[in-house]
């Protein structure tokens, strides 16, 4: 099977489906997590956040935010957030599932849309968002090599996760940390079916039921 189909069936198993539909209404947004093969390797697409924005300027993100009132669904603020910032069309998604949502450091209901796209995109970012756009091999997320833990995650107890990656294409140093770190680790982690060479902090035989319970325990401090 070639790997972007093993890759989807993978995946799918995970999708959420209505499991979270009992949830307080919360502010919500949504990330989309671009998959694509390149020389026979999974890589996904990440941005730099423009250092004019208010909120988390300069920092690594996969492109997304929050819901907007025109937004059916989780799905549809990913794939519409995608398009403002790096022109990516939303037909040019293949949706495989939607992960946990996780609630960020400003109270906001995230959740994860996992998709692919084509090797060939070329992005087009929005420069009142987006400052650069680069890709990273998955694999990179379970490597020690460039990985440091910290402490006092916001986000969830554990640790808190950063890599440094250098760019090969731009020579850029980018520093992919906090839910950003989180996110890329987990869809690795599932992706490849590969445990990560450090302390990932949750539970990678059942990731579920352990996103459940750091998401109850956010919601009851609310």
């Amino acid at each position: 099977m070639h790997i972007r189909e093993e890759t989807v069936a993978i995946l799918k198993q995970f999708d959420i489906g209505n499991k979270f539909s009992y949830l307080p209404v919360l502010p919500k947004a949504s990330v989309l997590i671009p998959l694509f093969v390149k020389n026979g390797e999974l890589y996904t697409l990440m941005t730099l956040r423009s250092k004019e924005l208010r909120t988390s300027a300069g920092e690594v993100c996969f492109p997304g935010g929050k819901r907007d009132p025109s937004d059916r669904d989780d799905v549809d603020t990913a794939l519409r957030e995608a398009e403002e910032e790096i022109g990516l069309p939303p037909d040019g998604v293949q949706v495989v599932c939607r992960l946990f949502p996780i609630i960020n450091k400003s109270g906001l209901l995230v959740t994860p849309v996992v998709g692919f796209i084509e090797e060939s995109f070329c992005p087009c970012p929005n420069p009142a968002e987006v400052s650069a756009v680069f890709t990273v091999p998955l694999n990179f997320f379970t490597s020690e090599k460039d990985h440091v833990a910290g402490h006092g995650a916001v986000v969830m107890s554990g640790p808190l996760h950063s890599f440094y990656f250098l760019d090969s294409d731009s020579r850029n140093q980018y520093h992919i940390w906090g839910l950003t770190a989180l996110l890329a680790i987990l869809v690795a982690a599932l992706a490849l079916r590969k445990k990560p060479e450090f302390d990932v902090g949750f539970d990678l035989e059942d990731p579920l039921s352990f996103f459940q319970q750091v998401l109850h325990r956010r919601i009851s401090k609310l």
